[in-house]
């Protein structure tokens, strides 16, 4: 749905069940100029002028913002190519997702240079999928001890000619995750914070002391809560509060779940809703390549030197199936994972999928909620979490070939 003439395009959704933060408008009509919406109603708008398209009852939300995510359809953000970005935009629509921020794993620095550049050419021609908000470095200053999935080759404490290459040579990292007990892992922090860059903890084996430094040098936000960071441990008898703990005590932090009902059970789920909020809880699919794939073989990272994984009871495994070697969810699993598995209301989930996240990356004055003066970013649902269409800034890059439009 292109615009025409020199007017923009206006669209009426009618009777849909809009999904605002705070209530459920059961009857509602919005309209959409352009890529823009414009007003929203609990009763029908008259505009003459306007293409209808009917919601059938269906529920109609704020986009999913996915704040972490690696690839899906058989493809990687590090596969080296601009269509991988492309068809992963694509793939990660039809299930929802409006906006996503493209993450990386450890790697060299000429591969990390490559994807950053790959994904600027890409972002100028992404018009069919959800729209990128920067790239998400994930890694390379890890713990050792901590680094799950990730390639040891490549893990290495925070390097200042490095990082500042990086964001000399590309504005298009809008965050960056790291472990902050690392040496020169604050100075990290502060430096990411200096240049608008989300920094976020990650990978590590912190305590208390040294999340609370982070967080007074720049970290603001707990990557994949529980996974590959540390809980209480015991050093020569004493108990230290790990990363997890910090998290919860911390007002400040925000945190981001793999709510997949694999990689956290319903409890941990419900035990972060409680503590933190759906306020300061994002849910993200972290997906690799194999998301809306069949299970079996597959690679993390780069098909070039990537790690080979097994793909069974809806996650990705290590070969020796030790230990998880990340997700393959999608968006709509994520808000029926919260919904059925952990039992929270429906608007709280699709504020941890929408607002929250729009929050934290910093794009709430356009995305994130349906209000006027918002991105058209539309996603219609039935009450199985069961996409029916996707709208970004106006335009349908996704529908169930049985739903009419117009």
């Amino acid at each position: 749905m292109n615009n025409t003439g020199n007017a923009p395009q206006r669209i009426k959704v009618t009777n849909a069940r809009i999904l605002t933060p705070y209530r459920i408008i059961p009857h509602g009509t919005i309209l959409i100029t352009g890529k823009t919406i414009t007003e929203i109603s609990e009763r029908d708008i008259d505009v003459p002028d306007a293409l209808e398209l009917d919601a059938g009852g269906a529920y109609v939300s704020p986009g999913f913002i996915d704040l972490h995510v690696h690839g899906g359809g058989g493809h990687d953000f590090m596969d080296g190519s601009e269509e991988a970005f492309l068809r992963i935009a694509e793939l990660h629509a039809q299930y929802g997702t409006t906006a996503m921020v493209p993450t990386t794993l450890t790697s060299t620095r000429e591969e990390l240079f490559n994807t950053l550049e790959i994904y600027e050419k890409a972002n100028a021609r992404n018009t069919s999928g959800a729209r990128f908000l920067g790239m998400h470095l994930e890694g390379p200053y890890f713990a050792m001890s901590q680094r799950g999935a990730q390639d040891p080759r490549y893990i290495r404490d925070p390097d200042p000619d490095e990082y500042e290459e990086v964001l000399a040579r590309s504005s298009s990292v809008t965050r960056w995750s790291a472990a902050p007990e690392l040496k020169g892992a604050l100075k990290f922090g502060q430096f990411l914070r200096s240049k608008g860059v989300l920094a976020a903890v990650a990978h590590t084996d912190a305590v208390y002391e040294e999340v609370l430094a982070a967080v007074e040098n720049g970290y603001s936000l707990a990557t994949h809560l529980y996974s590959a960071m540390s809980g209480v441990t015991r050093r020569n008898s004493f108990r230290y509060a790990g990363v997890i703990e910090s998290a919860y005590l911390l007002d400040q932090m925000d945190v981001e779940l793999i709510a997949d009902g694999v990689h956290l059970p319903a409890p941990l789920l419900k035990l972060a809703y409680k503590i933190k909020g759906a306020e300061r809880t994002a849910l993200i699919t972290d997906a690799m390549r194999a998301a809306g794939m069949p299970p079996g073989n597959s690679i993390l990272g780069s098909l070039h030197n990537g790690t080979e994984v097994i793909v069974e009871d809806g996650v990705a495994k290590m070969p020796d199936r030790q230990a998880f070697a990340g997700s393959v969810a999608t968006a709509d699993r994520l808000v029926r994972t919260m919904i059925n598995l952990a039992e929270i209301p429906l608007l709280d989930t699709i504020r941890m999928i929408s607002s929250t996240p729009a929050r934290i990356m910093g794009v709430a004055d356009r995305k994130g909620i349906l209000a006027p003066g918002k991105d058209a970013d539309l996603v219609f649902f039935d009450a199985d979490i069961s996409i029916q269409l996707t709208m970004v800034e106006g335009r349908i890059v996704y529908q169930r070939e049985s739903i009419p439009v117009f």
